[in-house]
């Protein structure tokens, strides 16, 4: 299924730079709402885009200042705490708002912002829209220093009478918002697999300090206490990677599964996201200590999968959000 062998390229990029993988993977997620809409004219102006810059960047925008994990937290909020505005007015969207951390902000062409038309109509005042980068009132913040993922760009974007075609909303109301669950989805376990890929990395640093290091007259790996670090590891990364590859499986198979965008898949999909992040952060640290002080020295980059992870961790609602997503659909 083509949602597993993405997941499986996302794992090898992240295996080198899970940053240049995000920003890889990202242009797809934020075109996701047009293609699922068949909105021809949004993914022709993409195109169009294209042809003028290379490379050429989407970005999708969904998280804001104020309600921050709020936006994906769609069984409980049902979007009435999205700040951003979008009003009709004739044939035109004027959108007001801002958003925060998004990647490929500040670089993409096309930027999927994420909006209410009315709080009163919770989910279906959801709107998904597109706007170009070169709109009047589109502006930017800096770009922010992080721990890790240096690849990715992220800064505020703010929308202040942001007017674009009526037409360039993704798909429709109801349908924006199965779109946005979709999303919040597939990004959980993309996101699982991009921590693999991490762990997958510092994995194969350390395998080949500790056979070139030399301690007690024989390869640190050669020792039991170090070989069982390794093992552990190895058990963590394969058993984290079957279990986003089985969610990957049942997310391309909703005749059988359910909707992607349902409270089953992204349960199932939350928890392959938080297994793995968790996997990888104790792994990571774990072989970090196996190294002693070479493992925060940047030369053996597995500092850098450390910084990496953490940051994988984090977005998409965070580890907390995650075990909501996960257990709610357990609750009657």
């Amino acid at each position: 299924p083509s949602l597993a062998n993405a997941c499986a390229v996302i794992e090898e990029f992240a295996r080198g730079d899970a940053g240049i993988g995000l920003v890889a993977g990202i242009s797809s997620w934020a075109m996701a709402g047009a293609i699922y809409g068949r909105n021809r004219e949004v993914i022709d102006l993409y195109h169009r885009m294209q042809q003028e810059k290379q490379p050429t960047f989407a970005c999708f925008a969904m998280t804001e200042p104020e309600s921050g994990c709020d936006v994906e937290n769609l069984p409980a909020m049902h979007g009435r705490t999205i700040k951003t505005r979008a009003r009709q007015d004739g044939d035109e969207w004027v959108v007001n708002g801002a958003k925060r951390f998004p990647s490929n902000a500040g670089i993409s062409s096309l930027y999927c912002v994420v909006c209410q038309t009315d709080p009163e109509q919770g989910e279906d005042g959801i709107a998904m829209i597109y706007v170009p980068e070169d709109a009047e009132g589109l502006r930017f913040g800096k770009f922010e220093v992080k721990a890790g993922l240096q690849s990715d760009r992220n800064c505020d974007i703010f929308f202040d009478d942001v007017r674009v075609p009526l037409s360039y909303r993704a798909a429709g109301p109801g349908d924006d918002t199965v779109v946005l669950g979709r999303n919040v989805s597939t990004g959980r376990v993309v996101s699982a697999a991009a921590a693999v890929g991490c762990a997958r990395g510092a994995f194969e640093e350390c395998l080949k300090y500790t056979g070139d290091r030399v301690v007690g007259g024989k390869p640190v790996r050669d020792h039991s206490i170090a070989a069982g670090i390794l093992a552990d590891a190895i058990m963590g990364i394969e058993t984290a990677r079957a279990y986003y590859l089985q969610v990957a499986y049942m997310l391309s198979q909703p005749d059988q599964f359910g909707p992607v965008h349902s409270t089953a898949m992204i349960s199932h999909a939350s928890a392959a996201k938080n297994y793995a992040c968790d996997m990888a952060n104790t792994v990571i640290g774990k072989l970090m200590e196996l190294m002693g002080s070479y493992g925060y020295i940047r030369d053996y980059h597995v500092e850098k999968y450390r910084r990496d992870v953490k940051e994988i961790q984090l977005w998409l609602g965070g580890h907390q959000l995650g075990q909501f997503d996960i257990v709610r659909r357990f609750y009657p």
